[in-house]
């Protein structure tokens, strides 16, 4: 690494103020942008999706255990696999404290995938995560919201993050979002994929602070450094 310039105290507080600015400046543009993706129009979504829980089956407006807002993350684990996606493994580090806060601002937390439940419960023990996350094995779900992938498809290119495009996997992550009115009609309001998911990292936002940052360049991909938490 590197070292910056080492300069007075006086300087320092002034390059510091010079950043300030341009901090503050980017803070009002992502509450401008936050105001413009609650603005966006909603899609009415009429058909009857239904996922395997801990409970038995729940149908998506059961999955909003009574609040009017859900965000689903969609959770890269496919039915073959033999573990859940490590990336989003780390993200999903994130959620537990959440939980009960999100709850008591009317948001319900769910993680999705297309792995079978048992499966997934193996896995949430084993990372110790006491978040809600379902199986939408036998549900079109995950093709509808574009993270999951057929054999085919993947010959060519598959839609993701609203494009087009070759990838390298059956199952993509992405967070979807949705709202219940009081008659009991749901509506798609927002979904993210790719890079718009990591303003849900908090771990990122702390590396985006450090001296080195993510320290990610040089690196055979993003990420290569990262293991499941019980693996380092």
């Amino acid at each position: 690494m590197k070292q910056n310039p080492v300069v007075s105290a006086e300087a320092w507080i002034a390059a510091r103020q010079r950043l300030l600015a341009k901090e503050k400046e980017f803070t009002r543009l992502r509450d401008q942008l936050s105001r413009e993706r609650r603005e966006l129009p909603w899609a009415k979504v009429d058909k009857p999706y239904v996922f395997e829980t801990p409970t038995g089956k729940q149908t998506l407006p059961e999955l909003f255990g009574g609040r009017s807002q859900l965000a689903v993350y969609h959770f890269m684990f496919g039915p073959t696999w033999e573990q859940a996606c490590k990336s989003c493994s780390f993200w999903a580090d994130n959620f537990n404290g959440v939980v009960v806060h999100l709850e008591h601002r009317d948001v319900t937390l769910v993680a999705v995938s297309r792995a079978p439940l048992e499966k997934i419960e193996a896995y949430r023990k084993r990372m110790g995560w006491g978040f809600k996350w379902v199986s939408s094995f036998e549900s079109d779900f995950n093709r509808d919201f574009h993270v999951s992938f057929t054999p085919e498809e993947m010959k060519d290119t598959v839609e993701y993050n609203y494009t087009r495009q070759k990838f390298p996997s059956d199952e993509a992550a992405g967070i979807s979002v949705f709202y219940r009115d009081p008659a009991g009609n749901v509506f798609h309001t927002y979904s993210c994929y790719s890079r718009g998911l990591d303003m849900l990292n908090g771990a990122y936002h702390y590396l985006d602070i450090v001296p080195k940052g993510r320290d990610e360049d040089g690196l055979p991909h993003t990420m290569a450094w990262l293991k499941r938490h019980d693996e380092y």
